[in-house]
This record gives C-alpha cells, structure tokens and sequence, in this order.
C-alpha cells in the first residue's frame, strides 16, 4: 500500500501493518510519521524498541537477528531500521526482502530512508514492503496542501480559524513544516482556544519587526512618507513577507474607501467604523486623512493592490516591494503625489 503523509493517521486507525517504509525530502513529515507509528505501536503493546543504524559497516544479518530474538520484557518488539543514505546495496535488499517473505506478527518494521530516490522505488525490495505492508512518501506539501494541513493543525490545537487564517500562515511558513508547526504553538500560548480571526494572527505574525503593520499603516495614515518607507525598508530587511504587507494595505484602503463613500453619500460614517473595529484614538487621523483621499483615489490604490498581489504571486510582472511602497506613498501624499506626475510601475 502506498500513501501520502496526510493519510497515514487514518491508516493506522484501522489497524497496523507489518512493515512500514517513510521515505522523501521533507524532515519535518518523515519524523512525524515515525511519531505516528511509534505511539500507535506502544498503544498495541509493541513495548519493546530496537533501533538498526545502517552505517558502512553494517552487518544486514542483524535484521534476522533482530527479528528472530525474543524479549524478555515484552512479548511484542518495534524494530526500527534508519537507511540514511537510502541505499541498501544487494545484501540489505536481500535482508529486507527475506523479512517481508515471513514477518512476524509479535514484531513491527519501521524502515526510515528520507534519502530514497524515486528510482528507488522501483527495486524489488521496495515494491515488496510496498506489497505486504505500506509505503509512506513524504514530499513537500504544495500550496493548498499546506494551507489545508495548518488548518487541521490550527483545529486539532483547539482553535477555529477564519477565513484566510491558514493561508496567511502558509505564506508565513513559505513551505517549511516545521516553521509552520511553531507559528501554530505560539498561537496556543498566546490565545484561547476557539475563534482565530486574521487581526488576532497579524499582531502575532509581526512581533518580530521592529516596525509592525500597524505602524506602517497609522504612519501612511498620517502623512508621514519618510517613515512609512523607512518601515518598509526594515519589513523587507527582516523578511517580513510581501502578502502580509499587501494585507494591511489592502485591509486599510478597505476601511478608508467605505468610510469615504459613506461621507460622500452623506451618510453616518461611525456604522462604517464600528464594523471595521477602528479603536476611537484613531478615528480623528482618519477623518484628517480622508480630507486629502479621494474615494475615487482609495479604489485605484485597491486595483493597485490587486496588481500587487499578481505580482507576489508570479502572475505579473514588477517587483511587489516597489508596488508596495508606491501604494503606501501614494496613501501618505493624496492626491498631490498623482497631482506630481507620479506614475505606478
């Protein structure tokens, strides 16, 4: 049986198999996986464990050995044979495929080999651990993919993630599990379990910087162009990723283009702040700043962020850093920076 990582869980819900084989280039998964194995195994009494490192030297008749050996402290032993280069050579094929001929039901094989090629799945040891047991590969989870397994992480943590919650981590984790994991942790020590809302991870996201998201918007709130680039310079010196730059962006022009076009209409603008949670302290900067924003203006800074956006993800052209400090200028200035002449790249 062969499965993806995402699997395994379910898998050994139903009962363990024989031999298993984690192999693939993503350590975070593999060691997991054997996590998973060995607490299901200890939970089937498989109390005993032996490990099998394979080096240079390495005598492939201890496999047998290992195998035909009885306990003394438990009637059922876990057996776990680390291949770190992922090559077995004719006698450790031969020792792997002679166990799978007639596995013991009182002993468990746990093959680690995060080195094996693809090609090597073709050999006739592999195909028959594949064959009587399973075949887990663990390869670097794609975009959805992972967007989908931190969600399930946030979940299984207590917490019930709201929209886009989970893709701002996959950004966060730019593909790193483990990176991944430990955002998710921080999370739970710094929030209850329940609701988790995009505002509650932003904060949490930007500890790091010295200047956070929101002191890039209250400063392009403000007017104030040297700071709001002097912000973005360190944001990108520090690796602070593009989308959760975009986000603030986007999420302030947001507020201020619906706070604009209830004024214009004549309309109350406190319902439009109320829903959009502005703390009063910044309700007067935002009145002086819609004296100089245009709702016309705020819609174009929004398909601005939208090219912005095509841009970090590959789909157009221009560097999203420079389209992110064109919007954030053009946020401080107003009208009098397009007035110049300014032109978007």
């Amino acid at each position: 049986m062969k499965l993806r990582f995402n699997q395994l869980a379910d898998q050994l819900t139903r009962g363990l198999a024989p031999v298993y084989l984690i192999c693939g280039d993503e350590p975070y998964q593999v060691g997991e996986a054997a996590r998973l194995i060995r607490v299901r195994a200890t939970r089937e009494g498989f109390d005993e464990r032996e490990v099998l490192d394979t080096d240079g030297n390495f005598d492939w008749g201890s496999l047998a050995a290992a195998a035909d050996a009885m306990s003394l402290f438990s009637a059922r032993k876990l057996i776990e044979l680390r291949v770190g280069t992922g090559k077995l050579g004719r006698e450790g094929s031969a020792a792997v495929r002679a166990y799978c001929e007639r596995p013991c039901p009182d002993n468990l094989l746990l093959i680690l080999a995060p080195g094996l090629e693809r090609k090597d799945l073709q050999t006739q040891w592999a195909k028959r651990v594949e064959t009587v047991g399973v075949l887990v590969q663990v390869w670097p989870l794609k975009d959805r993919e992972l967007e989908a397994w931190l969600g399930q992480r946030l979940q299984a943590a207590g917490f019930r993630p709201g929209p886009g919650v989970a893709a701002l981590l996959a950004e966060r984790a730019e593909g790193n599990l483990l990176a991944g994991v430990q955002e998710v942790e921080k999370l739970g020590l710094l929030h209850e379990p329940g609701p988790l809302t995009l505002d509650d991870l932003l904060g949490n996201l930007a500890d790091s910087a010295r200047f956070d998201l929101f002191a890039l918007t209250d400063a392009a709130l403000t007017g104030d162009r040297a700071r709001v680039q002097r912000i973005l310079t360190v944001l990108r010196g520090e690796g602070t990723a593009e989308a959760l730059v975009l986000w603030a962006l986007a999420r302030e022009l947001r507020m201020l283009a619906e706070t604009a076009g209830a004024s214009a209409r004549g309309a109350a603008t406190a319902p439009v702040l109320s829903a959009h949670r502005v703390p009063r302290m910044r309700q007067a900067a935002i009145e002086r700043a819609l004296r100089r924003l245009s709702p016309a203006l705020l819609h174009a800074l929004l398909d601005e962020c939208a090219l912005a956006d095509r841009s970090i993800k590959g789909i157009a052209t221009g560097d999203p850093w420079h389209r992110l400090a064109v919007i954030a200028d053009t946020l401080c200035a107003g009208g009098s920076q397009l007035a110049a002449g300014a032109k978007y790249p």
